[in-house]
């Protein structure tokens, strides 16, 4: 019964180290899908620790689980898991941990049916402000404008994700400057950042008490953003995506010393007119590939003793 306890073991220490590391470096600023990555991949490994943890409990701790887990397997990689001695420990693991599972995916559903409640409620508030014409189609428009006294451009998911502009938006952006909020918003979908944010949402709501989700929730909004930013300067320019930015967030207060839930705007604005030097292709590849193999180490700590038994 080591391997699930080491599995636990690990899943802790990832979920305190990794995101006190991240928090220190340096290069997630530089390279925000990076970053999106490597956070993806110390989420998955958590949650992968304890899904092994409880397989290997549930097996240890109930014979009909133990059959259906290693039924191809030979005596030899059983008992090198020396399953029988868990116990009440096993049980009482594996009961946790399923109930942790099934809160998760409640959690995520729930998710779901919310952000799919609130884009509905935002399509029909759009149809009430911008009727369809005479033969047109509910979501044909890839880019709807919208009457409106505030500046705003705003992009709503789905399987024909819509961009949002209002006309005070249009007044106030000056050519290439639209072009590069449109980029930026067209980022998002084409990135399906909603997805991240939905499911970082739901561990982070889900477990409150666990801070890996709550930081890896706050990390996904920033980190988006930065990459949307990144993805419209490379096409416009740094200058023209910072300008739009102020353009539009400027009447918000954003930019005055009270703090705003905008309060990123700034920062953002700040990072596009100071741009930091992009890592190399080689350490960037590095860094892709040492997330990847986060998740791997609980694949090797669970299966590396039937592997040996095996050798």
């Amino acid at each position: 019964m080591m391997v699930p306890a080491a599995l636990l073991l690990l899943g802790a220490l990832a979920a305190v180290v990794a995101p006190r590391l991240l928090a220190r470096a340096d290069w997630p600023d530089r390279e925000p899908v990076v970053a999106l990555w490597v956070w993806q991949c110390v989420v998955a490994a958590v949650l992968l620790c304890c899904v092994l943890s409880m397989t290997l409990s549930a097996a240890a701790a109930w014979m009909a689980v133990r059959g259906h887990v290693f039924a191809p397997a030979p005596h030899s990689v059983v008992d090198a898991y020396a399953l029988g001695t868990g116990g009440a420990w096993a049980a009482a693991t594996a009961v946790v941990l399923a109930g942790g599972g099934l809160w998760t995916a409640a959690m995520l559903t729930r998710e779901i049916v919310r952000a799919g409640a609130r884009r509905r409620r935002s399509r029909s508030e759009l149809l009430d402000r911008a009727p369809l014409l005479p033969g047109e189609e509910p979501g044909s428009d890839r880019l709807v404008v919208l009457e409106g006294e505030r500046p705003d451009a705003w992009w709503l998911p789905g399987t024909a994700p819509q961009l949002v502009i209002t006309t005070a938006a249009l007044r106030r952006l000056h050519g290439r400057q639209l072009d590069a909020v449109l980029a930026h918003e067209q980022g998002h979908a084409q990135a399906r950042h909603d997805w991240l944010l939905h499911c970082s949402a739901a561990l982070a709501n889900g477990f409150p008490q666990v801070p890996v989700f709550a930081a890896f929730r706050d990390e996904m909004h920033r980190l988006v953003e930065l990459a949307a930013d990144d993805m419209a300067s490379r096409r416009f320019g740094r200058l023209t995506t910072a300008l739009a930015l102020v353009e539009l967030n400027e009447d918000r207060g954003v930019f005055g010393p009270a703090p705003t839930p905008q309060a990123h705007v700034p920062q953002r604005v700040h990072r596009l007119l100071t741009p930091p030097d992009r890592l190399t292709a080689a350490r960037r590849l590095r860094l892709t590939a040492a997330g990847a193999l986060v998740p791997v180490v609980p694949l090797l700590i669970a299966f590396v003793p039937g592997l040996r038994a095996l050798g």
